[in-house]
């Protein structure tokens, strides 16, 4: 095979990375494949639009069908983003005999199942490692690297915009959500609609994704319970560090013994010297746990168009490779026809909860509260209380381990309360183990 041509899907900010590294590294990439890369077609909406020195406009189409039927093209590189049309290109680009390199995140959390099938039915390639972690090898250490050992868990810090705006409110004390996400907005680390960053929904996305891997179970988004940080303020800030914890937006993954699996997406404290608490700024880590190996981390740049193309075109090399030997299919998805993940409800979960009360400073309200919790068997472990002048007074709690369906039971008895003028903060806190 003389060159691996590809054609190309989408030709935003990413695609446009793409272009450039194929053209930068050139001579490294084929010295690494043993062939060339060519780009031959390209379909973008508006084929006018000026998009860069290494694209040239006579590549650029908006007839999809031409590309995806052309006989000449290997690989169909896909990263426009978003469901459909995504994935009706890339299942006609599959039954065209093409192998897939796609960077699309919701699509694969969606329906990524049924893809990985389809590629199998055709005896062809689906790799998506830019689909998590940006620029960060994780997918390629899931499928592969650990395939001879058994991951008993997973967490990580896998959405850039809210660990930005979360670190900044550690590093600026009393900045407010609003304004750190502002400052975020204003640097480019989020989007003018940041809610699927901030919600939780991104890496609800990436968390189905690596849990798929990681335990060989069919997992969907809807199976993933799901948190954002909008309601981390400065002074769950300032408590927590007082506490010796700061606050990351986390998503976790572990099996249970029972055959469960515990995901969850959300902030939580950790304790400032985990190792996950260095992880500041835009930066994106995961720490992995397997039974053999034990606990490993990649940390990185999760987003961007030059990480994401790192991950892209290393993932087009790799599906050239197997093109070159003719061994598409090489690398099959770990939860092909394997069964639907069980689920622990959220409710079963137990760990350490962090309380933030806003209340009155009568007479009996810290008896009251201790009492309404204690009826939920939850246990406080340590306590600190602050007036805030003509505020309301905060009363901070740190639990022993304790059941979430009880402590949600305790609090919402609690919000009903005359005295309680807020309602109550819940953070749990994630104890220092994968």
């Amino acid at each position: 095979m003389s060159k691996i041509r590809i054609g190309l899907i989408g030709c935003g900010v990413v695609g446009q990375g793409i272009m450039r590294l194929l053209h930068e590294h050139a001579d490294s990439i084929e010295a690494r494949l043993g062939s060339p890369i060519e780009v031959r077609r390209i379909v973008a909406r508006n084929p006018t639009r000026d998009r860069g020195p290494y694209v040239d406009r006579k590549w650029v189409t908006v007839d999809a069908d031409a590309v995806l039927a052309d006989p000449d093209i290997d690989i169909i590189v896909e990263v426009m983003g978003g469901i459909d049309p995504a994935d009706g290109y890339i299942r006609r680009a599959m039954e065209h005999g093409k192998s897939v390199v796609t960077a699309n995140k919701a699509l694969i959390a969606d329906r990524g199942h049924e893809l990985f099938e389809l590629a199998a039915t055709r005896g062809v390639d689906l790799y998506f490692e830019a689909a998590v972690a940006g620029g960060v090898p994780v997918i390629r250490v899931l499928r592969e690297a650990l395939t001879s050992d058994r991951v008993v868990a997973l967490k990580g810090i896998i959405n850039g915009t809210s660990n930005y705006i979360l670190s900044r409110m550690e590093e600026q004390a009393g900045l407010s959500f609003a304004d750190a996400l502002a400052e975020a907005q204003s640097r480019g680390y989020a989007e003018a609609d940041p809610t699927l960053d901030v919600g939780g929904g991104d890496a609800c996305h990436k968390l189905a994704i690596l849990a798929t891997l990681a335990f060989g179970k069919k997992v969907g988004i809807e199976q993933v319970a799901t948190e954002g940080i909008e309601r981390v303020s400065a002074v769950d800030m300032a408590f927590a560090k007082r506490f010796g914890f700061t606050v990351k937006p986390l998503a976790i993954g572990r099996a249970l013994d029972d055959g469960r699996l515990d995901l969850r997406v959300h902030p939580a404290l950790i304790g400032s010297r985990q190792v996950l608490a260095s992880i500041g700024g835009a930066l994106n880590a995961i720490y992995i746990d397997g039974a053999a190996v034990g606990p490993s981390m990649l940390s990185g740049l999760g987003a961007g168009a030059l990480p994401t193309a790192v991950s892209v075109v290393s993932d087009i090399v790799d599906v050239g490779r197997n093109l070159r030997s003719e061994a598409r299919g090489r690398v099959q998805h770990t939860a092909r026809g394997a069964e639907p993940a069980l689920v622990q409800d959220l409710s079963d979960h137990e760990c350490r909860f962090f309380l933030r009360f806003s209340v009155r400073d009568e007479s009996g309200v810290l008896g009251r509260l201790a009492g309404l919790l204690g009826d939920e068997h939850v246990s406080i472990e340590q306590m600190v209380q602050e007036g805030q002048g003509d505020r309301p007074t905060a009363v901070v709690m740190l639990t022993h381990p304790a059941g979430e369906g009880g402590v949600r039971r305790a609090v919402e008895r609690i919000d009903a309360l005359p005295e309680v003028v807020e309602p109550t903060h819940v953070l749990r806190i994630e104890e220092d183990r994968p």
